[in-house]
């Protein structure tokens, strides 16, 4: 934000040069840019933050310098003489999009002349870095420039059916802007129209056809209220960015919008004629109830600064910034914030405010912190874990980018997501869909590491997807997705260790099943003690060549709440085992549709007391056994705290797991 040191002594006068009042600022949090000459004045740019849309103007600028030097705001009264002839009876707004504008003014001018802007104005906005282009035309910028509200003049005499209708664009509909270019509009973005087309494009342009020129003589002045998200979105669609959608996607004072209006009528009355018509036709609520107030306990204070701020200091700071008082009760007190402070909304904004202004330079800088202990949250301490694991293991970490290109997205779409959240933005045409996987992103990374000699990179990466929207905004579950050359059987074991650290008593399962971007029939659903936990398995060769890879890849991807509710939160450390284990292995003959699951199942339900565990060790199909049949080695292990296992012990132990897969599986021992 650009201001001149002239324009700024029209609202506060002080007894300091422009740049002890620059430095000032900068110091209050408006970062100083740069000073330039210009002329007999000053041109001083300050970097304004987002959540600071009430210094987008020079009244803003000029409140700041009000409390730092504690001096009085003066800021016009915007009279005006309105003649007896009524707005109503001329034109009528229309607005049927009250979700994109909740608020929409406008006057009428009549018997304007639009020429040249007198020196004083043209001198003002080139200041700024502002051409002018002519006075009613430099007045709207003039008043946008002065208080932040945007405005906009149409020639009333051009406006079909001299009417206003607010509305949402209709698909393919085209305006021309004042720039000279033709912008194709969408049925999502608002306009402002005339009886039959778009006459602006609502917060972001005015159109060609309707703007004002020498041969205008009749204005209606807009001052209106326009959604943020709409007009960023608008915006970003069509790469059309003016001061306008600056200020409105940041958000308005919409206590200040009927002072603009009345302001740019003034103004033009004065350097252009003519005469205001009676009243002014207004949508929408203009004076919104103010939010609840901000409780602010002024213990809090120095325990946040770390300095004492004396509680009277603290409530004339907050008194001179606009905030209202409502209720003090000594050690707290209730305030209201301002109507052009929307970013005030808790304790903390109102403690920030209070040591701005008292002053950074307050706060020693040789004073160490203070510091509380903490301890580390379930989900940091789950997460440590994982890392672990995947580090010892040697897989490396990976940071990317939550954006990836569509045709990479449907080809790996495990969930079976039927359409996936995406930004429209220009500056992304194709990686365009916010990721409902890591996988994607993880396949881009190992291909720009095999582009770098890199083959056969193993990684990993702890990040939120995108999996759907709610009411309350998009469900972003945390996940932990990895990739890797090594095969389905070792990532599957790398992931029982990571189990086995969390929780010993937890137990992974891994059931075939088909899922988009897996190769069929080499991929399995993981749950944990029964629940449905995340996908692995190796990938389909399409993803793969979409990808630009051409080794071979597996595949995991599960989500992180589950491991962190299943963390134990003080492993018990277990004996070393003084016996040696007794092994016995088990080659089944059972029908082919048997599970791996189901065996082992029974086999640990019927092992006994001696029982440890039960491991696979192959699987065959084939000659000579029949077909819709298959064998499965298993390896079972027997062991006894208290002494060494005889063979007696342990046979009868087999002979309970044979039993029981004969009568429960139709399994055959051979």
């Amino acid at each position: 934000m650009i201001v001149s040191w002239n324009w700024l002594k029209d609202y506060v006068t002080l007894d300091c040069d422009h740049i002890t009042a620059a430095e000032k600022l900068m110091m209050s949090g408006l970062n100083l840019e740069e000073i330039e000459p210009k002329g007999d004045d000053f041109a001083i740019d300050l970097e304004v933050t987002s959540n600071r849309p009430d210094c987008l103007g020079h009244i803003g600028v000029a409140r700041e310098l009000t409390v730092l030097f504690d001096k009085t705001l003066n800021i016009p009264a915007a009279e005006i003489a309105t003649s007896s002839e009524k707005t109503s009876a001329v034109t009528s707004v229309d607005n049927q999009s009250p979700e994109h504008c909740t608020q929409y003014q406008a006057r009428i001018i009549r018997g304007v002349k639009v020429g040249p802007s007198p020196e004083w104005l043209r001198k003002r906005l080139e200041t700024l870095g502002l051409r002018s282009v002519n006075n009613v035309v430099d007045v709207t910028n003039y008043v946008l420039l002065e208080c932040g509200q945007p405005l906009h003049a149409f020639d009333l005499n051009r406006l079909d059916g001299k009417k206003i209708v607010v509305r949402q664009a209709k698909k393919g509909e085209k305006i021309q802007a004042i720039d000279g270019k033709a912008y194709e509009l969408d049925e999502q973005m608002c306009v402002i129209a005339d009886a039959s087309n778009p006459v602006a494009i609502a917060g972001v342009m005015g159109g060609k056809e309707t703007e004002v020129d020498e041969s205008t003589t009749d204005l209606l002045i807009e001052t209106a209220n326009f959604a943020p998200l709409s007009v960023r979105r608008t915006a970003r669609k069509l790469s059309l960015f003016s001061d306008s959608s600056f200020r409105f996607e940041r958000g308005v004072d919409v206590r200040q919008i009927d002072w603009a209006s009345r302001r740019c009528c003034e103004l033009i009355v004065q350097v252009a004629g003519g005469e205001i018509l009676e009243d002014s036709i207004r949508i929408g609520n203009f004076e919104p109830a103010l939010p609840e107030g901000i409780t602010l306990r002024f213990a809090q204070v120095p325990r946040i600064l770390g300095i004492n701020v004396p509680v009277e200091t603290c409530r004339e700071i907050l008194k001179k910034l606009g905030l209202i008082e409502e209720e003090f009760q000594g050690e707290s007190a209730i305030y209201s914030a301002p109507s052009w402070r929307a970013d005030l909304t808790r304790e903390a904004d109102l403690i920030e405010e209070i040591a701005r202004i008292y002053g950074y330079d307050q706060i020693p800088e040789n004073d160490p912190p203070l510091v509380c202990a903490t301890a580390k949250s379930d989900q940091d301490r789950t997460t440590d874990i994982v890392h672990h694991v995947f580090n010892a293991a040697g897989f490396y970490e990976a940071i990317t980018m939550s954006f990836v290109s569509a045709e990479l997205s449907a080809a790996f779409n495990p969930r079976g997501l039927e359409t996936q959240l995406q930004v429209e933005h220009s500056s992304r045409k194709k990686d365009n869909q916010l990721r409902s996987s890591l996988i994607p992103s993880l396949l881009v990374s190992r291909r720009a590491n095999e582009r770098t000699g890199t083959s056969n990179a193993q990684l990993y990466e702890i990040s939120r997807v995108f999996t759907g929207w709610t009411k309350e905004g998009a469900i972003q579950p945390l996940s932990v997705g990895c990739v890797t050359s090594q095969s389905f059987f070792e990532l599957k074991g790398l992931l029982e260790t990571l189990i086995n650290t969390l929780n010993p008593q937890i137990r992974l399962e891994a059931t075939a099943c088909e899922a988009t971007g897996y190769a069929s029939g080499r991929v399995a659903r993981l749950t944990l003690n029964g629940n449905d936990w995340g996908w692995l398995g190796e990938l389909d060769r399409k993803v793969l060549d979409q990808a630009g890879l051409r080794d071979a890849v597996t595949a995991a991807e599960f989500e992180l709440q589950p491991l962190i509710e299943i963390l134990e939160q003080a492993p018990q450390a277990q004996a070393i085992p003084q016996f040696p284990a007794v092994e016995r292995d088990f080659n089944f003959l059972i029908n082919d549709e048997i599970t791996w699951q189901q065996l082992s199942g029974t086999i640990t339900k019927s092992g006994g007391p001696l029982f440890t565990g039960v491991e696979f060790v192959s699987e065959y199909r084939g000659k000579p056994i029949e077909s819709g049949k298959k064998t499965y080695l298993a390896r079972a292990a027997f062991r006894s705290a208290e002494r060494t296992l005889t063979g007696e012990e342990v046979d009868a132990a087999h002979a309970q797991i044979v039993a029981k897969c004969e009568q429960e599986l139709a399994a055959v021992l051979r």
